[in-house]
């Protein structure tokens, strides 16, 4: 019996997924990565926007109806578990999100010709499987390090506390040795990865250790640079900070998603209400050349004009190097959905359509400065005619800009290269390898 795995989401789903395929490989499944060759497909889903569950189901009915075995794995079953195999009575089987350890059972069900299996916690809690190897699904110059899972904020908008639980952090000596075996196998970039990144180690070492984690990364021979996502804004400790500023294989990158800037607004998004200018003068102050990225939510229920029109000024004025809007979904089981105010999806696209063109004029602009300076950058590969394609230390993979650049040499997938930077775009950059 063949199984096929297809993945949907974030990052963290994605090392979930490769945790799924190395649970199979370790208890002797054969996996196959074409689904058209598999007797059973696993679809791991998302389920923290309308669109993203919307895509996850048109994947298990098109699998279901090329008369696979499916097993829906991830937040679509622990969001709406017997409602799902009610809609889709075909199903094999479903595993919530702390469950992953169990997909074997569920293979053994469905080789023993039984029924459907479900096995989803109701309170989920998630422990990594430490003595698991990931199959990696995309092997390139960086690689994904889930660090913790779960969350212990309740902002209004999310339902993914109620499907991953409360914040489990990883032991610091388990993520390093992760990261020195994705070092052997040529990775180059760590990008560290949770719900919250910055509440690493608060219930395992009763204090942020998300610094202590940096230095032992730090350490490591052979990696070129370890990347942070998703820090949460209270939680930019001056330790942090510091870490980040001091530590040379750190790159001089925040991810800080803030949501809005809207004193009324926060506060109705259960986010903290402060003065994020003052935080972002602070990172800039504070870690040279820093490239600060955040996230906003434009439409929240009752948003007024004047509220948009703060945050369209507070982008305006702190300048982000990188930006990223997201109209407002209605999730149920959110304390949003319950809120009065919620507005049409014309006026949400409108006011994300308006901020995103604010912010391309900003990034064209931030991206100007850096003509005429050599940038470190990594090599990801080549276009069709070429052209080497990189990436800075100032972008995250997929969600940032790139760097094209010529050369006459042979450059290998994952070395820093030198480039001098002789022209710019909205998002991208382009030079010549020194």
């Amino acid at each position: 019996m063949k199984i096929a795995l297809i993945n949907h989401g974030c990052a963290k789903n994605l090392v979930d997924a490769e945790l799924i395929l190395g649970i199979l490989a370790q208890s002797g499944h054969a996996i196959t990565l074409d689904e058209t060759d598999a007797n059973v497909v696993i679809v791991n889903t998302c389920s923290f926007i309308h669109d993203a569950e919307k895509e996850s189901v048109q994947s298990i009915i098109q699998m279901v109806e090329s008369g696979k075995k499916v097993i829906v794995a991830g937040c679509l079953p622990q969001k709406h578990k017997q409602d799902l195999k009610d809609a889709i009575p075909e199903l094999s089987g479903m595993i919530g999100t702390a469950n992953i350890n169990d997909i074997p059972k569920i293979i053994d069900n469905i080789e023993k010709g039984e029924e459907f299996l479900s096995l989803i916690d109701e309170k989920p809690e998630y422990h990594y499987p430490e003595n698991v190897e990931r199959q990696q699904i995309t092997v390139g110059a960086s690689s994904y390090l889930k660090i913790g899972e779960g969350c212990n904020y309740q902002c209004g908008y999310c339902i993914i506390p109620k499907l991953r639980g409360k914040y489990v952090s990883r032991p610091i000596e388990n993520i390093v040795q992760e990261a020195k075996k994705l070092v052997d196998k040529g990775v180059r970039e760590i990008i560290l990865i949770a719900q919250d990144t910055s509440s690493y180690g608060l219930d395992l070492y009763r204090k942020q250790a998300l610094p202590q984690l940096l230095e032992e990364l730090n350490k490591i021979e052979d990696l070129s640079w370890i990347r942070i996502m998703y820090a949460y804004p209270t939680m930019m400790t001056d330790e942090l900070i510091d870490a980040i500023a001091r530590l040379d294989k750190v790159v001089k990158y925040v991810d800080i998603p803030l949501q809005h800037s809207h004193p009324r607004v926060l506060e109705s998004m259960k986010r903290p209400v402060m003065d994020y200018r003052e935080l972002v003068n602070k990172l800039r102050a504070k870690i040279p050349h820093v490239s600060v990225r955040t996230s906003l939510i434009v439409g929240y229920p009752g948003e007024t004009e004047e509220e948009f029109e703060h945050l369209y000024n507070f982008v305006k004025e702190v300048k982000f190097d990188r930006m990223g809007a997201f109209e407002y979904s209605r999730e149920k089981g959110t304390y949003s959905d319950k809120l009065k105010g919620h507005l049409t999806q014309k006026i949400k696209k409108a006011r994300r359509d308006k901020l995103m063109q604010l912010q391309q004029k900003i990034s064209t602009e931030c991206n100007q400065k850096y003509i005429g300076t050599v940038l470190p950058c990594i090599v990801e590969g080549y276009t069709d005619d070429g052209v080497v394609i990189l990436r800075s230390e100032h972008d995250a993979p997929e969600i940032d800009g790139l760097v094209y650049a010529r050369t006459d040499r042979q450059v290998v997938p994952g070395d820093i290269e030198n480039v001098k930077i002789t022209e710019s775009d909205e998002y991208d950059l382009f030079g010549e390898i020194q």
